[in-house]
């Protein structure tokens, strides 16, 4: 089951028994659905729990008489598309005219008379998202959306996302294939609507989710860090042994003072080593900065030789 799914889900779990609650949700489901109009009503989607719910609310509200279908979808073949129409005319007629809509409208728009209370926004927003809402899988991207069929209507919905005291939700639109479509992609933002519809637990696994992008980034960045320090030390310890051993190879360590001697030794056994674990391994020890003047004295020397041959 995809994430999408998952959410539409919960939010069919709502338990809601309030009048003006129940007829919130029908309505945006209404509203979004393929077809609202005073004398025909059909709803589709692929999510079987939404398809049940729209059909719980008719008949909770209406009771009409329902015809119910399932079929695979061209494309997606293995992916069902459940569709639900009201087969007669006069009953469509009735509940359009229910919703204050008439058979004048130009064009669908979202009639504020059926929110009767500001908490029945997100009793509305739940209907919107089951009709036609998606959102991504948070361990791939944040994208949350309604894809509307009608400019204005789609302008409704974002107005009515911005009004949420509860959040600070900043959606956008855009034109995709003749659909209207409102968007968030921040993922707390998503996480806070989610939550306001009633998906919870989603909510919960979107914050989950980012934490644990986080934490790996972290993880990573310090993992990336020790790999580039740990370039540099084997760099610098190569350029070392090979100094060491030009000096060995033309006047031989003996001719270095005792001090340099002891160090150049210790590097040679130790190439791995970084310039503190070096100094430590002295006798007696001494700083990372001890031991990087001490080699850059065997550096200097090896230079030396260098140049005069």
């Amino acid at each position: 089951m995809s994430f999408a799914s998952t959410v539409k889900k919960e939010l069919c779990q709502n338990t809601a028994t309030e009048l003006s609650k129940l007829k919130a949700e029908c309505y945006a489901m209404l509203l979004f659905a393929k077809r609202f109009s005073y004398n025909e009503i059909i709803f589709t989607t692929e999510n079987n729990y939404a398809a049940a719910r729209f059909v719980d609310l008719m008949t909770i509200l209406f009771s009409p008489l329902i015809e119910k279908q399932t079929t695979l979808k061209a494309v997606k073949k293995k992916t069902q598309l459940y569709t639900i129409k009201i087969i007669d005319s006069l009953e469509c007629e009735k509940i359009f005219t229910y919703f204050g809509h008439s058979k004048s409208d130009v064009t669908l728009r979202i009639n504020r008379a059926n929110i009767e209370e500001d908490y029945n926004k997100s009793d509305f927003l739940r209907g919107a998202f089951l009709a036609c809402g998606s959102v991504n899988d948070p361990e791939k991207n944040y994208h949350l959306e309604f894809c509307v069929p009608y400019k204005s209507l789609c302008a409704d919905l974002s107005t009515l996302i911005r009004e949420i005291e509860e959040t600070q939700i900043i959606s956008k639109q855009i034109l995709r294939t003749g659909s209207f479509v409102e968007y968030i992609k921040d993922s707390e933002q998503i996480a806070d609507l989610l939550t306001y519809m009633g998906a919870y637990n989603c909510a919960m696994e979107i914050m989950g989710a980012k934490a644990m992008k986080q934490l790996r980034n972290v993880v990573n960045r310090k993992r990336n860090s020790e790999v580039a320090n740990l370039g540099k030390t084997a760099a610098a310890s190569a350029k070392q042994i090979n100094a060491i051993e030009k000096i060995k190879n033309s006047i031989g360590l003996e001719s270095l003072p005792p001090q340099l001697l002891q160090l150049a030794n210790i590097r040679l056994e130790n190439p791995e080593l970084s310039l503190r674990d070096l100094g430590q391994m002295m006798s007696p020890p001494i700083s990372r900065s001890g031991v990087n003047h001490r080699i850059e004295k065997i550096l200097e020397i090896a230079d030396s030789i260098m140049s005069k041959e």
